[in-house]
């Protein structure tokens, strides 16, 4: 029989109330694996009522109960994250390593959230008036949500519910229904931690679950990453709901190779950052800019990269990259490149006909590296979401950055130089919120925050790090005083408006 991936709902499993299922995929072997729960719209009152109702006691758990039930879920995690790893391969396709990769990403913010006590410390001011002193603090917010995305099925939530539970909330997750069980993993996880049932809840699902938590009363704040469309989406309906929203939306990322550059250091770093996970990544390189006389040895040298990775399904040990997610995902890449070659590309490597021995159903795409593409090419503007390296030429590194600020996205950006000057100028110049000098993928560890610009995000807070803390929690000012009954001036009355004195 296949296994069913079902919510998990205060505590426990649950098939839900809607009786509708969606396939999940091997992506190495083009077979159902298992069938997930989507959740409807009662599924979801049922999962936010959950969460309200352990918020109003979990609220009130000292910070260092909370601190002790993040560093026993660190350790767990710690302990499990071969076994999660396995989960996201088999679901997702990315190879063991990467897996790995993506769990340690996300447990090192759970080790930021074990500090939750020092980022929660409020501020004091003695005396700011005659006998009046002022001092803040933060509180959370309530029930929160993060709707994430298939590439990272472990590490995007963890950028997201241990902040938000540290803080004091109660977390409501959507995962993609395309890998869905890595979360159910996480969720035991907690509770294995000992997180009171109902602090912590998974709903599986498609538009149905997602619109039911954009207009949910009682969620006061949505966390989202995926693509722009639907991010701007999740923050026009949330917003309009009167929740608070950060929506990260998609990527071009590009990075500047500059003729004084070590280009067998800036290939080494392409290729892994264009290829890794089959190009699933919001930050991974998906255009490079060759300016000068770098492009045709560095094409030269991507070129020889590219075609020595070997393709394999997630577990297999000799495997450097997976397939990717769905049929229609390797479809949709095979088109665009398809375009590409068709608008005047080179195919320099072409993997649209990739096969792995013994995985012919398998949604494999190989390497592709095209150059001489230009910006109004369809593989150029639009985010393909898949193993496609494209080469552009700039002759100058003023051009090159006017090409990245007129890109409509602003993740994440590199650039590869042995010139600290122009490597400034690139910083400071670009209209991009994460930035690499030498760095392809500059991902900020947890104790920074993560997000982009212009149509890469939507909301006023990157996610985890300071501005998680400040996402997932609200301000209060208190200003005080305590009258003595027998100083007959603290009984006075004046109209005027208080200032310190």
């Amino acid at each position: 029989m296949t296994r069913t991936v079902e919510h998990w709902i205060e505590g426990r499993y649950t098939a839900g109330t809607g009786g509708r299922r969606a396939p999940v995929w091997n992506p190495a072997t083009g077979a159902v694996q298992a069938e997930v729960a989507l959740a409807g719209p009662q599924d979801v009152a049922l999962a936010v009522a959950a969460a309200a109702k352990a918020y109003d006691s979990w609220r009130e758990v000292s910070l260092s109960r909370r601190t002790a039930v993040m560093f026993a879920y660190r350790d767990l995690l710690h302990r499990r994250m071969d076994a999660l790893a396995e989960v996201i391969s088999d679901e997702h396709g990315k190879v063991l390593a990467d897996a790995r990769g993506e769990v340690q990403r996300g447990l090192e913010v759970v080790e930021f959230a074990c500090g939750i006590p020092h980022l929660l410390k409020g501020g004091y001011s003695d005396q700011v008036s005659g006998g009046i002193d002022s001092f803040s603090f933060r509180q959370p917010l309530g029930v929160v949500a993060g709707i994430t995305p298939f590439n990272f099925p472990a590490m995007v939530p963890l950028w997201m519910h241990p902040i938000a539970i540290a803080c004091g909330n109660a977390f409501l997750l959507k995962p993609s229904e395309r890998d869905p069980s890595a979360a159910n993993l996480l969720a035991e996880l907690y509770a294995e931690a000992g997180l009171p049932g109902g602090v912590f809840n998974v709903v599986h699902g498609d538009r149905v679950a997602v619109d039911a938590i954009l207009d949910h009363p009682d969620v006061a704040a949505v966390s989202f990453v995926g693509s722009t469309p639907v991010a701007r989406y999740v923050h026009e309906r949330a917003s309009a709901a009167g929740k608070r929203v950060q929506a990260l939306g998609g990527a071009k990322n590009h990075a500047v190779v500059l003729p004084d550059a070590d280009l067998d250091h800036a290939a080494d770093q392409l290729v892994a950052a264009g290829y890794g996970s089959a190009g699933q990544r919001c930050m991974a390189i998906s255009a490079v800019v060759a300016v000068g006389g770098a492009g045709d040895e560095l094409v030269e040298r991507l070129r020889v990269r590219a075609e020595r990775i070997r393709l394999g399904p997630g577990r297999a040990p000799e495997a450097e990259m997976g397939p990717v997610v769905t049929r229609e995902a390797r479809d949709r890449i095979v088109g665009y490149v398809e375009r590409g070659v068709a608008a005047g590309a080179t195919a320099v490597v072409d993997g649209r006909h990739a096969v792995v021995a013994g995985h012919d159903e398998g949604f494999f795409v190989g390497p592709c590296l095209l150059d001489r593409v230009t910006p109004e090419m369809a593989v150029y503007t639009d985010e393909i979401f898949g193993p496609v390296l494209v080469v552009l030429r700039a002759e100058t590194l003023d051009e090159a950055i006017e090409l990245v600020n007129a890109n409509p996205y602003g993740n994440g950006t590199a650039i590869f130089t042995s010139d600290g000057a122009a490597a400034r100028r690139f910083q400071r110049a670009v209209t991009v919120g994460m930035i690499g000098v030498n760095v392809p993928i500059p991902v900020p560890m947890a104790y920074y925050s993560f997000g982009g610009w212009k149509a890469s995000l939507f909301g006023d807070t990157h996610v985890h790090g300071p501005e998680g803390v400040a996402f997932y929690t609200r301000a209060k000012v208190v200003t005080s005083r305590w009258p003595h009954p027998a100083r007959p001036a603290d009984h006075q009355i004046h109209l005027n408006f208080p200032t310190a004195v």
